[in-house]
């Protein structure tokens, strides 16, 4: 009988032990949830479907109990993909265009975007992306589409970042290139309003431009055109400037002409004053000789002046031949 008692208590212990013990081992791993590396959260009651917004849990294990588990958003980049946009240009044209953008949640936001949207975000910013784009493409025409594309992504990209990340700015400017961008409010005086969609758009790439056949049809017969004005002109440019060279060639030339015709008439000048200077010079010289010779002979008559002068000239003369008589020189005259 105590036996059988002893064996009931024993029992008794081991069931009150053992239940405790092997709820503890069912409920802790299964009181654990678990963020990926790319997920965040809030805390959700399992049993109600209550969201706790009051901390934004991101990667890594947590012991939060049984009856919770994690509201999960994507903490990595969204990838969305606008193909074949529909929009129209400033000259009245339809094309399309493809846009690659990434945009990432901000996590000091997320009660804002739950309370918005909760879940159900992504479609509702890719329309208002697909919006954006538009917008920004009806102040270019067709040709400026394709010939100023690092412009026209540029453009489309800031529509579309301050359309779903609103004009605040970010509590950390360095977080990325755009974080605070040139006119961006304070932090401080933001508005919900002012905040977009609760996301930054970090990344945007431009895709292709489809121009319809049509359309390019016109676009390339007024690019003929154009280019046919511009080869006119460039043809028109070219007479003009042929013509000016050759008026300046001619004045080149006459100013040359006049150069030498003037150089030729100053060398003339100077040799004829330079030919009077020598004769001059020489016969002065030539003079004052024949004074001196005179005075030294004592001529004073003038008929031997005359003579000896002439006897002088012609021996001067290189076809002039004097010969001395030899019976005149010595008899004399006969």
């Amino acid at each position: 009988m105590a036996d059988e008692q002893g064996k009931k208590c024993f029992c008794i212990i081991a069931v009150a032990v053992g239940i405790p013990a092997l709820l503890i081992v069912i409920l802790i791993p299964i009181s654990f949830s678990t963020l990926e590396y790319y997920e965040m959260g809030f805390e959700r009651q399992k049993s109600s479907g209550t969201v706790d917004k009051s901390e934004v849990y991101t990667n890594g294990k947590f012991f939060v109990g049984p009856d919770v588990e994690f509201k999960v958003f994507s903490s990595d980049a969204h990838f969305v993909t606008l193909k074949d946009i529909a929009i129209f240009t400033a000259d009245k044209l339809e094309v399309k265009m493809t846009a690659n953008l990434q945009y990432f949640l901000r996590k000091d936001e997320l009660v804002l975007l739950h309370d918005a949207y909760d879940t159900d975000y992504r479609d509702i910013i890719k329309n208002s992306a697909l919006d954006a784009v538009k917008g920004a493409t009806t102040g270019y025409n067709t040709r400026e589409l394709i010939t100023n594309r690092k412009v026209m992504e540029e453009t489309v990209y800031k529509a579309v970042r301050d359309r779903l990340g609103g004009t605040c700015c970010r509590p950390d400017c360095s977080s990325f290139r755009y974080a605070c961008p040139t006119g961006c409010k304070p932090t401080s005086t933001c508005t919900s309003a002012d905040k977009g969609y609760y996301v930054d758009v970090k990344y945007f790439q431009l895709g292709t431009i489809t121009i319809p056949s049509d359309v390019q049809s016109q676009y390339m017969k007024a690019l003929t055109l154009q280019e046919e004005a511009d080869r006119e002109k460039l043809l028109q440019d070219a007479q003009v400037v042929r013509k000016n060279t050759t008026a300046m060639v001619q004045v080149i030339k006459n100013e040359a002409a006049e150069i030498r015709e003037n150089g030729t008439a100053i060398a003339n000048l100077i040799t004829v004053t330079s030919q009077a200077n020598y004769t001059a010079t020489l016969e002065t010289a030539r003079a004052d000789g024949l004074k001196g010779v005179f005075t030294s002979l004592g001529f004073s008559q003038q008929q031997y002046k005359s003579s000896f002068d002439y006897l002088k000239t012609l021996r001067g003369m290189d076809k002039a031949h004097l010969t001395v008589d030899f019976q005149q020189r010595i008899v004399g005259n006969l």
